[in-house]
């Protein structure tokens, strides 16, 4: 099992400080959406003095109606396929950079447990989306771990791959 840093943690601190950097110096903007993370990824970044520069808002979309409601998720998305999806959290992505008039989004949504769990969505099962410039990003993870530490690798994740991300637009 891999020991994800926590959401306040150092190295999450410098990943966020990269990536305010980095959309500073593009004059772009920042939003998410969360469900599992219940605000993580969020309060990780608004840790950085002057994130109020970058990063735009964030949305904490719990409950499935949140989600249709606040982001714009067609409520078939999460009929048809369940909360934790692929459709899904595209769909949470692109409507907090649409909503935000964000340039770029992270969107998450998983089975941080300890119940819930399934055997095609077991415990762990996270969904990441990212709205990027050229369009949405999306990745399945099965993180390992109790609920506090599939929420801690869940923010290193979005937020590592952001970074990765942005580095490599054009």
């Amino acid at each position: 099992m891999i020991n994800f840093p926590a959401p306040f943690s150092p190295e999450v601190e410098a990943l966020a400080t990269e990536i305010g950097q980095l959309l500073l110096a593009r004059g772009e903007t920042l939003s998410t959406a969360e469900s599992c993370t219940g605000g993580l990824i969020a309060a990780a970044i608004t840790e950085i003095a002057g994130s109020s520069a970058w990063f735009e808002r964030g949305y904490i979309t719990y409950a499935n109606h949140a989600k249709a409601e606040m982001l714009d998720v067609p409520p078939a998305f999460i009929d048809g396929l369940g909360a934790v999806s692929e459709p899904v959290v595209a769909a949470m992505a692109q409507g907090a950079a649409s909503n935000a008039n964000a340039r770029w989004a992270i969107a998450v949504s998983g089975v941080a447990g300890p119940s819930g769990g399934s055997a095609e969505k077991p415990v762990g099962t996270v969904w990441l989306a990212w709205a990027t410039p050229n369009g949405i990003v999306t990745e399945r993870q099965v993180f390992a771990g109790d609920r506090t530490q599939v929420r801690a690798a869940t923010v290193y994740r979005a937020l590592y791959r952001l970074a990765e991300l942005i580095k490599a637009a054009h």
